[in-house]
Formats: structure tokens, C-alpha cells, sequence
């Protein structure tokens, strides 16, 4: 787009740039301007209200929530659904999350988000202040269902709903009638990779609870250590095994070397059991700790580990995990733009870009990465250094901040990508729930093709899936909000779940906690 002869994004920097000068100089123009931002300690501008935006982020939970509800829950739109799963196998599988827009409870993406939510409350708990217990309450909804999943010595559910029958519907979770069938693993029939995501989510949330309720603490790191060993002692992927039922939804692509990875190094921080630092020492490189890749979600959990191992060396001072600090950096110095080794894409208006699928959930992921190391670099007074350039932990909060700024609205289209969030965001995201009238405003059933008419239909969303956070826009910056554009409009609780700490430190930082 040009305006007056300028490109937009030039346009736009103009205008930032006038903008700051007044803020900078407002002191030059008495009685006439006042800078609301010197009240706050920090001094830089905050141009969004993370605090906010924390709130909602956590408040999506409840809208992806499956089983009973509670009294207290906020997304009133949405009602009982599941009630009956696991009966197909006569067990108790009611609970957990719809994972993003669908009515199936895929438990390897499930397991992911519990882990980095946990995550979040561990680094940047502190800092929420009263959105803390609700955090804390997201990840117990999750953890339950995990512990329901993982209650038969062996066998591991990790599916819920036939995702090929779930996905010919349209259809409220609350109207589901497709089969919910009920998909397991066992020694017969292997998954180390769910089983491992599973055992780092029950190993990550039992540090959350570990003050407040420690009965609960102790029962879920006991369940994570017995989750782990099974996830070890019987390998396999489990995309082989339940290859036609989970694939090719969450089919498992970087192998399950690096889940066993992720979960012994947060074994060995919530249990400092040294079995597992010495499993780490032992098996490391062979479950490829050294590998060069620069992305982190819901399959590939390399950078993660790297990360947080480096935390164990640069915090606790173990000496012997020395190379993760090499193996974190290395990853830092692969999105830093202009740096050497630098292998990252970024959109014209500046968005880390890994993929047109669901693209918004390696912004979020990666950002959380850059605060916690930062975190970390800054307490052990160091930092990265790429090809002779020394990369400050303020360097990498500057680029974290940038990233979720651009999600919440600093972007060529002026598009927040979190429903809810300021004056403009998706309004066909897709999600059946959001998209089909709630039960309260139509109670009779809607069948399962009938909701398709409404799915194609250009209408807005009914129904606000308050901070939701979609797939966002394309490598050019490129958002058509079109409900069946399931790459870019669907949202998923694995997006939200490391936004959630990223958004309480920016919050913190500029002074709205």
C-alpha cells in the first residue's frame, strides 16, 4: 500500500519516529503535554496493555475447556460437553482440552501446552500477581485429565474422538455425535513421544503446585517419573503405531528422541533425582542434543531442552551440562536478524515467519524462549556471542517484545491477533464453538453438516473466543480472516501457552502489574 507517494511500513516509521520525539521531549512543551509513562518505573514506552492481553490470553483456556463445568466458569457460552469419554474403553477420560478449533482431545498437543503453561508460571509466575491462581487453575484443568490418562500402569490414552469423523462435521462440542472413540498406547503398541510430552507436563506442573498444594505435587511428579520410565523402556513412535487416527492432525515428524530429552531435563529439575541428570549426560547427544534446528513447538522440543538444561548450568551451576549453554546460543544465534549463523525468516512488517500452518504458535514459543534466557544470561552476568558479536539479554527482550507486539496490533494491517485485543482482530476465526450460535441462543441441536452453511457464510463469529491467538498472517504479512483458512484462523491452546509468561514479564516491566 503507498500513501502520498511512501510505502506504508516507511509511512509508519515516520510516524513512530515523530511520535517518539514528543514523548521524548514532552517536557519541552509545558502545560501542554503530560506522559502518563513517567509514573511507571520503566522507561521505555509500553504501546499495548500487556496486562490485559494476559488476562484474556488465560481466559481462552476456559473457552477450550471439555467435561463439566464449573460454577465459576467465565466463557459463559460455552456448556457441559464429553461427559461420556472413555466409556468406549470403560474409563474415565472426561476433562482436558479441545486442542484448537475441532471437538477431539489430542493428547501430545495437549501434554505440550500443560508443560509450557507450567513453564510459564515457573519463570514468570511471580510477576502475575492475581492472574496467578487462574494460570494455575488452566493448568490443573489440564493435569487432572492427564492423570485420569495415565492412571493404568502400561497404557497411556492419549486420544479422544475420531479426528476423520470429527472433522466431516461442523458442529457445537456441546451437540458432538460423532464416535468418541478412545486411542492408546502400550508396550504393544509404542508412543515415546506422547509419553514423554505427558511425563515433562506432570514433571513441570508438580513444581507449580509444589507450595500450594504439595499432596497434589508429589502424586503428579510420582506419575511423571513412572510415565517416563514406560515413554523409555518401550521406544516407538506412536504415529506409527495409530499412524491412520492421528496422523496427519498431530502425526509426530522430529522423531521422539527429543521428548525423551525435554522430559528427563525436567525430571532432573523437578525431582534433582541425579538418575536423570546422569540419563541426560549418558544419552544427550544420541537423542540430539547437538542438533542444529531452530524450532520449538508442540513436536519438536530440542530448543527447549536446550534452554532449559542451560538454565541448570547457568543457575545452579551444573557444571557438567557446560555444552547446552553452546547449543542455546547457537539456536539464539539462528533467528537473531543480521547475525552470523542467522537462518531465520521474517515477514516485511517484521514477523519471525517458520510456516504458513499455524505460524503464530513459533512466535509465541520462541519469544517465551528469549525471556527465560534472558532471564538467565542476565543472573549469571552473561551473554551470547554470535560470530564475535555479543548479543545482550536486552537485545533478545527488545526482539521478544517486537514479536508479541506485532501480534497484539504493531503490524502493516493494524490487526491484533488475539480475539478480544484491542479495536481490530479476526472475526471468522475457525472454531466451531465461536462460530455456531451457543446453546442459550439456539438450544435445539444442530446437526452435524447443517453448521457447514455457517462455516462457508462470511458472517462474523458469534461468539468471542476472548484471547484466542490464531494461526496469524502469511510470509507477506497477509491476513484474508477467512473462517475456512484454518492455517491462518484457527487458534490453539499450544499458541497461548508460553504467551502466557511472555505477556506477564512485559507486563511487569512496564509497570501494569
Amino acid at each position: 500500500m503507498a500513501l502520498f507517494g511512501f510505502s506504508f511500513p516507511l509511512v509508519f516509521l515516520l510516524l513512530s519516529c515523530f511520535t517518539t520525539l514528543l514523548l521524548c521531549n514532552a517536557n519541552a512543551f509545558p502545560g501542554h503535554y503530560h506522559n502518563p509513562i513517567q509514573r511507571h518505573r520503566h522507561p521505555r514506552f509500553a504501546s499495548h496493555n500487556y496486562r490485559d492481553a494476559l488476562t484474556k490470553s488465560i481466559l481462552f483456556f476456559e473457552g477450550q475447556r471439555s467435561g463439566k463445568l464449573p460454577s465459576n466458569q467465565r466463557i459463559s457460552w460455552r456448556r457441559d460437553s464429553g461427559l461420556s469419554d472413555g466409556s468406549a474403553l470403560h474409563v474415565d477420560l472426561v476433562g482436558g482440552y479441545y486442542d484448537a478449533g475441532d471437538n477431539v482431545k489430542f493428547g501430545f498437543p495437549m501434554a505440550f501446552t500443560t508443560t509450557m503453561l507450567s513453564w510459564s508460571v515457573i519463570e514468570f509466575g511471580g510477576l502475575m500477581k492475581g492472574e496467578l491462581q487462574n494460570a494455575k487453575i488452566a493448568i490443573r484443568w489440564a493435569t487432572d485429565y492427564l492423570l485420569k490418562a495415565t492412571a493404568h500402569p502400561g497404557t497411556i490414552y492419549v486420544q479422544v474422538g475420531d479426528a476423520n469423523k470429527d472433522h466431516a462435521c461442523w458442529e457445537r462440542p456441546e451437540d458432538m455425535d460423532t464416535p468418541r472413540s478412545v486411542f492408546k498406547i502400550d508396550q504393544n503398541t509404542p508412543g515415546s513421544e506422547v509419553a514423554a510430552e505427558t511425563a515433562a507436563a506432570l514433571a513441570a506442573a508438580s513444581l507449580v503446585f509444589r507450595r500450594s498444594d504439595r499432596t497434589y505435587s508429589k502424586l503428579l511428579a510420582r506419575r511423571a517419573i513412572s510415565v517416563f520410565e514406560f515413554a523409555d523402556k518401550h521406544r516407538g513412535a506412536y504415529s506409527t503405531g495409530l499412524r491412520k487416527y492421528v496422523c496427519p492432525f498431530y502425526c509426530d515428524f522430529s522423531g521422539y528422541q527429543d521428548e525423551l530429552l525435554w522430559a528427563a531435563a525436567w525430571l532432573q529439575k523437578a525431582t534433582k533425582n541425579p538418575t536423570y541428570l546422569n540419563y541426560i549426560q549418558a544419552n544427550g547427544q544420541i537423542l540430539g542434543a547437538g542438533e542444529f534446528d531452530n524450532t520449538f513447538g508442540w513436536d519438536n522440543k530440542h530448543v527447549g531442552a536446550r534452554i532449559l538444561l542451560s538454565k541448570a548450568f547457568l543457575i545452579q551451576k551444573v557444571r557438567s551440562l557446560h555444552d547446552y549453554k553452546g547449543h542455546a546460543d547457537s539456536f539464539i544465534c539462528s533467528i537473531i536478524p543480521g547475525a552470523s549463523y542467522s537462518s531465520a525468516q521474517y515477514t516485511p512488517g517484521g514477523l519471525l515467519f517458520k510456516m504458513n500452518d499455524s505460524n503464530m504458535q513459533y512466535v509465541t514459543s520462541t519469544s517465551f524462549l528469549l525471556l527465560s534466557y534472558a532471564k538467565y544470561l542476565t543472573t549469571a552476568r552473561q551473554v551470547v556471542n554470535c560470530g564475535g558479536t555479543a548479543i545482550t539479554p536486552k537485545r533478545l527482550r527488545a526482539i521478544a517484545k517486537r514479536q508479541v507486539d506485532y501480534l497484539l496490533g504493531d503490524n502493516p494491517l493494524k490487526m491484533s491477533y488475539m480475539v478480544g485485543y484491542g479495536p481490530r482482530y479476526p472475526q471468522r476465526i475457525h472454531h466451531r464453538g465461536s462460530s455456531l450460535p451457543s446453546i442459550a441462543a439456539h438450544p435445539a441441536k444442530i446437526q452435524c453438516s447443517s453448521g457447514f452453511s455457517v462455516m462457508r457464510s462470511q458472517s462474523p463469529n458469534p461468539n468471542i473466543l476472548v484471547g484466542a491467538v490464531i494461526g496469524g498472517p502469511d510470509q507477506h504479512d497477509r491476513f484474508p480472516d477467512q473462517r475456512s483458512d484454518y492455517e491462518q484462523s484457527e487458534p490453539a491452546t499450544y499458541i497461548n501457552a508460553p504467551l502466557v509468561g511472555t505477556l506477564a514479564y512485559l507486563a511487569h516491566s512496564f509497570g501494569q502489574m
